[in-house]
């Protein structure tokens, strides 16, 4: 029987292990069209594009997910649980929160705060922590020096609110150290968590607008010009 769920219909075509994970589905398209070989698109459920195909010989898949935890808990779940993923790195843009920080940089994230109810689910007895898997990490932040990518690692916040009526909410999460903010990772990290110790999952993102400067790119500059963070992304897996 061919594998589906209501959110992703393979049609019998292979998604790999290794998935990376941008919200835009066009920028899925774009990793796809501009890195990978012998490309096969596996999903176009709600336009939310999937691609598989090779690159430098190993297998990856790349597919959108949509803004928001609730988006991306969906998929992320169904990538894991149906599809068998093992390796789910989320490639993103951020609104960078801390002086020393530039546009274009690449932040990687060690963990993932969130205002996001999420966790409730779980019936934890405390407060969950969602993190980044360290060996996906290491190898992010290894390859980054190495390409000579300005780049930092840290906490993000994971925030449901794009407009916010608390004036100060940004301010208190940058006097906490919150590097940058976007609205997805906690909820992966969770999913992965909550799979076992053989999933693992990694946000790493490109600072798109800067919360301090007010500095910001483009919208077509955020679905095509972040090549830095999708080669590390793309090589991360060995």
């Amino acid at each position: 029987m061919t594998k589906s769920t209501p959110h992703i219909k393979p049609e019998n075509n292979p998604i790999a292990e290794t998935v990376l994970l941008p919200g835009d589905p066009l920028r899925a398209k774009f990793i796809a069209d501009t890195y990978l070989e012998d490309v096969v698109q596996f999903n176009e459920v709600r336009n939310m594009f999937g691609y598989t195909g090779t690159y430098k010989g190993k297998k990856i898949s790349v597919m959108g997910t949509g803004m928001g935890i609730p988006s991306i808990g969906i998929y992320s779940y169904e990538l894991i649980h149906t599809f068998g993923v093992k390796n789910l790195i989320r490639v993103g843009s951020c609104g960078a929160m801390q002086e020393g920080i530039n546009v274009y940089d690449v932040i990687i994230a060690q963990g993932a705060s969130t205002d996001s109810n999420y966790v409730a689910q779980y019936g934890l007895p405390g407060h969950f922590a969602p993190i980044a898997n360290y060996e996906l990490l290491a190898r992010a932040k290894q390859l980054a020096d190495e390409k000579g990518v300005p780049n930092h690692v840290g906490n993000v916040l994971s925030s449901d609110i794009f407009y916010n009526a608390n004036a100060q909410a940004t301010d208190k999460w940058r006097s906490m150290g919150i590097l940058a903010v976007e609205m997805e990772s906690a909820g992966l990290y969770m999913n992965a968590a909550y799979a076992g110790s053989d999933v693992r999952a990694l946000g790493i993102f490109t600072v798109s607008d800067h919360l301090l400067t007010h500095e910001e790119t483009t919208p077509e500059e955020r679905q095509t010009s972040f090549t830095k963070m999708m080669e590390i992304a793309l090589e991360i897996v060995e």
